[in-house]
Formats: structure tokens, sequence, C-alpha cells
């Protein structure tokens, strides 16, 4: 933020959040050391868009991730392989498998979060509590406004399960 202005403009809010993203991604270190495989931020990825839209075929997966069917494809061949993922006939079309988080991949995102939400927790007890409010409510508004710029079914705010846990 410039020392002149008393307001972040977009592009020091969005070094301040880049930055953030970073440090996060280091102190989890992408998700890698709970899985006994692991697993690629695209096959993480893959993950949170069945958490929120279970049963979809792999077309509408490939939408979600901006992918390519053979790449889509791949990533479930992995993450079926490790037990994350389970595919069935669909119940209306022959034609087409829907796609699932098997109770272990269920298993391994609610631990993650379980994880995650621990370290920051211990980050943010060195936080005022009129820090943690002025953070709580900037997420709020930064995530109402990240969810206007991503294609559904990537992300459905309205739908994730941190929003279904608060409630």
């Amino acid at each position: 933020m410039s020392p002149f202005s008393a307001f972040p403009g977009p592009d020091d809010a969005a070094q301040t959040a880049s930055s953030v993203m970073e440090l996060l991604e280091i102190l989890w270190g992408g998700g890698r050391d709970l899985a006994t495989a692991p697993l690629s931020a695209s096959q993480l990825r893959v993950m949170y868009v069945l958490e929120r839209h279970d049963g979809i075929n792999l077309r509408t997966l490939t939408e979600a991730l901006d992918s390519t069917p053979s790449s889509a494809s791949r990533l479930c061949d992995r993450l079926e392989a490790v037990g994350f993922l389970d595919r069935a006939p669909s119940t209306t079309s022959r034609r087409e498998l829907e796609l699932r988080l098997s109770g272990r991949g269920l298993a391994f995102l609610a631990e993650l979060r379980s994880r995650r939400e621990r370290q920051i927790e211990a980050a943010l007890g060195g936080m005022s509590a009129a820090d943690r409010k002025a953070l709580v409510r900037g997420l709020e508004s930064f995530q109402a406004a990240l969810a206007g710029t991503v294609r559904p079914p990537a992300l459905g705010v309205a739908e994730t399960p941190a929003a279904s846990r608060s409630a």
C-alpha cells in the first residue's frame, strides 16, 4: 500500500493477497503431508469440484476445470487409483459415468481442512480480536467478489463446505 494513501487500491490488495497465498502454500505444503500418495494441485482442485458437485459427469468436470477431456480423465484415473474417487453408471444416461468422491476422499478433505484450520488458528492467535474481525469481514467480501469472477460449477460459494459448517 502506498504510504500516501489511507485506503489500499486493488493492486495493493492483490499484492498482499498474493503474498498471503504464497505463505499459506508454504505452510500447507500443498496437502502432501496428509496423503499416502501426494496429490497435485490439479488433483486437489478436482476433489474440490466433485465435493461441491457430487455426481457430475466428465464433460461437466472438464468445463469446471477449463481443461481437456483427456486431462480430466487422467486426473480422475489417478484419484480413483488412490481410492479418493468413485465412478458409477449414470442414473440418467447409459453412456455417462457419475463422478463422486469416495468415503476415503471425503475423509481426506475433512482432515486436510481441519489441519489447515488448526495451522491458521495458531497464526490468528497472535492477532487482536479487532484485527481478526476485520480479517473475517475482508475475507468474506473477497470471497463474494471472487465468486462473481469464477465460472460455475468450478466454485459454488453458496455451496462451500465452510459456508455450510458456519450456518
